[in-house]
């Protein structure tokens, strides 16, 4: 049972890192799917790039997306910003809203950027959206020294419908590939320089220590799965005694519950300062003298929202 738990600790220890070899896993079986099943180079000047290009940015795009929509801290931060756009720079800050946005962006261009950096090493988008390319640089590039057939057939070089020998072919191919896969890995030295100098600049920057920083992140973890927790579990509680209520005809039970102005502060953006010892807008919250703590609160405040909700 000890080493289970053992086992069970280093895997949460570790779910950001399974997490990462999972997506790259899901990317490299998605690019597969995509190069081997649907992709199919038209191979003429027409439609060449714009089909290869389709194909590489598409995906990326799509991931980008998706990955902002299932970001939560996103959704924290954005929540009720037009009816008040002051949640967007709690107590005037501002930049700390522009760290938080650029961290949530960053983090979202996880999949993305994973998808380009194995779509450009396998080469087969790039090579079909090269060789439809028509400017005179591209083409002197790929056909220095070689025929004019060369130029002409350049955008069939991708399928066997080129007229062109099979050694000048394979060449054509062989350099197309090899820069497909400089891209590739200029993509993943970028992606990972970049992290590397975000993370030395954000820990630089930090305003408390290592090991601080370590409980804070576990605290923020622990605070998020307890609050799902208890909120599947007063939900229900809600839930049946309003449906007891309803199916019995007779007043509902008190049920004290946190007011909108209680729920508005704790989902804001959280900073944190030296002279108090809190590390989330919840813990601010609870901590405060200044709380009122009514016997029996309703659980819509009609003055503030009730109305609302309608």
């Amino acid at each position: 049972m000890d080493n289970f738990q053992t086992v069970l600790r280093f895997f949460m220890n570790q779910k950001s890192t399974i997490g990462y070899s999972f997506m790259a896993l899901m990317t490299v079986g998605g690019e597969r799917i995509f190069s081997v099943v649907s992709f199919q180079c038209p191979c003429n000047h027409d439609q060449n790039f714009a089909y290869g290009l389709t194909f590489l940015l598409g995906p990326a795009a799509v991931l980008l997306v998706l990955g902002l929509l299932f970001t939560g801290r996103l959704w924290r931060l954005y929540t009720g910003c037009c009816l008040n756009p002051m949640k967007l720079c709690p107590r005037g800050n501002c930049l700390g809203h522009l760290r938080v946005l650029m961290s949530i962006f960053c983090g979202a261009c996880v999949a993305p950027v994973m998808w380009l950096a194995v779509a450009l090493l396998n080469g087969t988008f790039y090579e079909c959206a090269v060789s439809g390319l028509d400017d005179n640089l591209v083409v002197d590039l790929f056909c220095k020294n070689k025929t004019l057939a060369c130029r002409e057939e350049l955008a069939r070089v991708p399928c066997d419908r080129s007229k062109l020998s099979s050694d000048e072919r394979m060449e054509l191919l062989l350099m197309f590939r090899a820069q497909s896969q400089i891209l590739g890995w200029c993509v993943i030295i970028t992606a990972v320089v970049g992290g590397l100098v975000g993370t030395c600049y954000k820990n630089c920057r930090s305003k408390v220590s290592f090991l601080q920083l370590t409980f804070w992140k576990r605290y923020m973890e622990q605070e998020k799965e307890r609050f799902d927790t208890l909120a599947v579990e007063y939900a229900s509680k809600l839930a049946d005694r309003n449906l007891q209520s309803f199916f019995e005809n007779k007043e509902p039970a008190p049920f004290p519950f946190p007011n909108h102005r209680a729920w508005e502060e704790i989902s804001a953006y959280y900073t944190f300062t030296q002279s108090e010892q809190c590390y989330s807008t919840l813990q601010r919250y609870v901590e405060r003298t200044d709380r009122d703590f009514p016997e029996n609160k309703p659980v819509l405040d009609v003055e503030h929202g009730g109305r609302d909700m309608l």
